[in-house]
């Protein structure tokens, strides 16, 4: 039993996080726009920094788990607004919490990335680059008018470099942080994109060699597999879980 923080806490894998969550024991306190403890926008500087604040008072500054879930689909039309919720929402709330995990034993963190991290070239993608200089400016001035199809998987792609990049950090403050990648999920932002009259052409294409997408609540099993001690020396990882598809079209990239 200890105290957790949820950001997309509201819906989809979030929710599921926070229902398995409580029933271990864990009190959690929900980020989201509605329907939770706090209530903030993460797209926005001021967002972010309100969320950070009034969930360290909602948990005394003392956190045991924490989970970033909050994210927006490819189907998203504003590719700004999908960066800056889903890469600088991720890291923000990640970095501003970090403290309140600091020397908790068995202090755990885990950011929700996707499997289209690594589809198509993203390495050296000038966006990517601003995203991971944390220069938001920059990066919105970069993507401009491209749509949310363009920028998802350079954000999911950066957000999963960032979580490795803190690593050792993370490490020295006793805290140990991981990412998941998941492939196709039942959620209402999975269901945006496929529903999507352009990016769902794309998403039906999408090879899954177990035959199936998944579940919010499998996701939400893994992400809880993360947190506890049984991962206690799985640290700095991005653990895919997409039913084979990024074995199918990178057999040879790990």
């Amino acid at each position: 039993m200890g105290t957790a923080v949820v950001t997309g806490a509201a819906s989809g894998i979030g929710r599921n996080v926070r229902e398995q969550l409580e029933a271990n024991g864990d009190r959690v306190v929900g980020i989201d726009l509605k329907d939770v403890e706090v209530c903030a926008d993460l797209s926005t500087p001021a967002g972010r920094q309100a969320a950070i604040s009034e969930t360290l008072e909602a948990t005394g500054g003392t956190i045991d788990r924490l989970v970033v879930a909050a994210g927006l689909g490819g189907h998203v039309v504003d590719g700004q607004l999908v960066a800056a919720v889903n890469y600088f929402g991720a890291v923000e709330v990640l970095d501003g919490l970090r403290s309140a995990l600091a020397g908790r034993p068995g202090a755990s963190a885990v950011a929700v990335c996707s499997n289209s991290a690594q589809m198509g070239e993203p390495t050296d993608n000038p966006i990517v680059l601003k995203l991971l200089e944390h220069d938001e400016a920059g990066a919105k001035e970069l993507i401009g008018e491209q749509p949310g199809a363009v920028v998802y998987g350079l954000t999911k792609h950066a957000l999963s470099r960032a979580v490795r990049r803190r690593a050792n950090e993370w490490a020295e403050a006793g805290v140990r942080l991981n990412g998941i990648a998941p492939g196709q999920t039942r959620t209402a932002l999975f269901e945006g994109s496929e529903k999507d009259p352009v990016l769902g052409k794309f998403v039906d294409r999408i090879p899954i060699p177990l035959g199936r997408k998944a579940t919010p609540e499998e996701m939400a099993a893994l992400i809880l597999f993360l947190l506890s001690d049984t991962a206690a020396y799985v640290h700095g990882s991005i653990l895919w879980a997409d039913g084979g598809t990024d074995a199918v079209l990178r057999p040879d990239g790990f």
